[in-house]
């Protein structure tokens, strides 16, 4: 036995136990949220049953059972509950969504099991996707155009399809006229209004250029009204038709086709019609923005936005700290000061990412940026454009937070360059900047490659600094568009990080938003992995590259 443990045998078994152990916690986190995120784009089956109410009164209720619970007959006891049949300690709790939110005023509700009546699945339940106040559930009665019944019952549901899809088109319609026509007009009326106080500043504002502006401003306030007449009929014409449907308190309810975003019955659907359902909802998820104050919806925004952020944060710390690394290594020596600075940069590694937001927001977004603005959009002040948060300082201030990984990285490769490569370079008569260049930097690349990853890692799940430098709950337009300069710095962004905060602890229906903060984590946690995998492969592309040179 002392000799199988000084063979070292045992720890190798330890640390391969260690890794199985912590790749089976991965997994095991990745399949939770994976499980409770995914699920939440699978049409589930509308349930009709009664509920016995503490008072002896029998109701009705539609809606999704979406989870089950075991707890104590007295906890449901001090809940109001203290006559329920049975005499078993612990009996099953069902979480109700509802819906209906605009008239029941509750989204959600807990109701016990044995006050339940038997549960039926009638095929003609609807479930109406709105833009606002969530589901509506409910029996389909008829269709109206202007008022009047076009068609009901059973003959109502292809009319109900048919109209779904029209107003769909007519919602995109607008959606399109309000956000980039009129949002292109608005742009130009803007930089003419920008454009007249620049010239105005300067002493330049003649009457040539009074006459040129006005009658510029005067073509888009043309174009501007003919937008809003255009913006009127497809209002006009999307308030045309709605449906009515029979609540559960038999109520007869009428939805107009302009607030439903999607009308399906899911007891009626096949398994390969919930499949393709399935994968619809789950690619609107990824493409669409967000509504509901986040709970409803997709977060393309704030793909985008992460992605962009993670993209521009690399551009900026990686030439400063490969830059550092090279000076420190190849240039500086190894004096008390440059002792000194590696031990600052070590430091700055373990320091709170809150205080590089502080940092941030004191630094970049009030003094730089607002020196910019003074400098070179003085036409704009008071109102900032570099002088507030946007991605570009967010961006900074991540560069700044993961410089210290960038630069550890890269001085480890080029500490493990040979010497030899070095003397051979300055022998064959290159200068100490060229073999630098041609040499070492290409061979310590897969470090530099390392620092990439781990920075990448870092700044794409930070959460803390962003809320001070440029992150938003919902920003109105995202920093690229097809505006000159196209690439808006200043803009604020959304992030996925901070949209699980937004959702997970500011929402105001909790649990609604429960499953999206689980979509969205999983989502977060692919974006980092298909970043990370990209700089893996460059990497490895690097050491196969220069893998022969390392033996000599």
């Amino acid at each position: 036995m002392r000799k199988w443990i000084k063979s070292g045998a045992p720890w190798v078994w330890l640390t391969a136990g260690g890794m199985a152990l912590a790749l089976v916690l991965v997994f095991a986190v990745l399949w939770l949220t994976a499980a409770r995120g995914l699920v939440y784009f699978w049409p589930s089956p509308v349930v009709q049953t009664t509920y016995t109410q503490p008072d002896g009164k029998t109701v009705r209720l539609i809606g999704e059972v979406k989870e089950v619970e075991e707890v104590s007959r007295k906890r449901l006891a001090d809940a109001g509950f203290k006559n329920l049949p049975g005499d078993a300690p612990f009996v099953n709790r069902l979480l109700f969504k509802l819906g209906n939110r605009d008239l029941t005023g509750a989204d959600f509700k807990w109701f016990p099991e044995p006050l339940l009546g038997a549960f039926t699945y009638p095929r003609d339940l609807l479930t109406v996707e709105r833009h606002e106040w969530g589901n509506f559930y409910g029996h389909l009665v008829a269709v109206t155009e202007n008022g009047r019944v076009i068609a009901s019952g059973e003959a109502a549901w292809p009319v109900l399809q048919q109209r779904v899809a029209r107003a769909d088109r007519l919602f995109k319609s607008i959606h399109r006229v309000e956000k980039v026509d009129i949002g292109n007009v608005n742009y130009e009326l803007e930089q003419l209004r920008l454009q007249e106080r620049r010239l105005q500043l300067r002493g330049k504002l003649d009457t040539i250029e009074k006459e040129r502006i006005a009658n510029e401003r005067a073509a888009d306030e043309k174009q501007f009204a003919a937008l809003q007449q255009r913006l009127e009929q497809l209002r006009t014409e999307i308030a045309r038709d709605a449906v009515i449907v029979e609540t559960a308190s038999g109520d007869k309810v009428t939805i107009p086709l302009a607030k439903v975003a999607q009308v399906y019955r899911p007891n009626d659907m096949s398994f390969g019609q919930k499949i393709g359902f399935y994968f619809a909802k789950l690619w609107a998820f990824i493409t669409e923005d967000p509504r509901e104050a986040n709970t409803e919806g997709g977060i393309f925004p704030a793909i985008f936005g992460t992605v962009m952020m993670v993209m521009l944060m690399t551009v900026l710390v990686m030439p400063l700290g490969v830059v550092a690394a090279v000076y420190m290594r190849e240039y500086a020596g190894n004096g008390p000061m440059i002792r000194i600075i590696r031990i600052a940069v070590n430091n700055l590694a373990g320091v709170p990412s809150i205080v590089y937001g502080v940092f941030g927001l004191g630094f970049f977004v009030y003094f730089l940026g607002g020196n910019i603005d003074r400098l070179f959009f003085a036409e704009s002040l008071p109102a900032p454009t570099f002088g507030s948060p946007g991605i570009l300082w967010a961006s900074l201030t991540l560069a700044i937070l993961t410089l210290p990984v960038v630069i550890v990285s890269t001085e480890e490769g080029l500490a493990r360059v040979p010497r030899s490569l070095r003397d051979a370079s300055l022998a064959l008569g290159a200068t100490k900047a060229e073999t630098l260049w041609r040499t070492v930097l290409p061979m310590a690349s897969p470090a530099m490659m390392t620092g990439l990853i781990l920075a990448v890692a870092r700044a794409a799940g930070e959460t803390a600094p962003l809320m001070l430098v440029g992150v938003v709950k919902l920003a109105p337009n995202l920093p690229l568009d097809s505006h000159f300069p196209y690439f808006h710095l200043e803009r604020q962004f959304m992030h996925l990080g901070f949209h699980i905060y937004d959702v997970g602890f500011q929402s105001p229906n909790v649990e609604a938003a429960r499953p999206l903060v689980y979509a969205t984590a999983f989502l977060l946690v692919l974006v980092i992995v298909a970043l990370n995998l990209t700089a893996v492969s460059i990497r490895n592309r690097l050491r196969e590259k220069y893998r022969g040179l390392e033996s000599i």
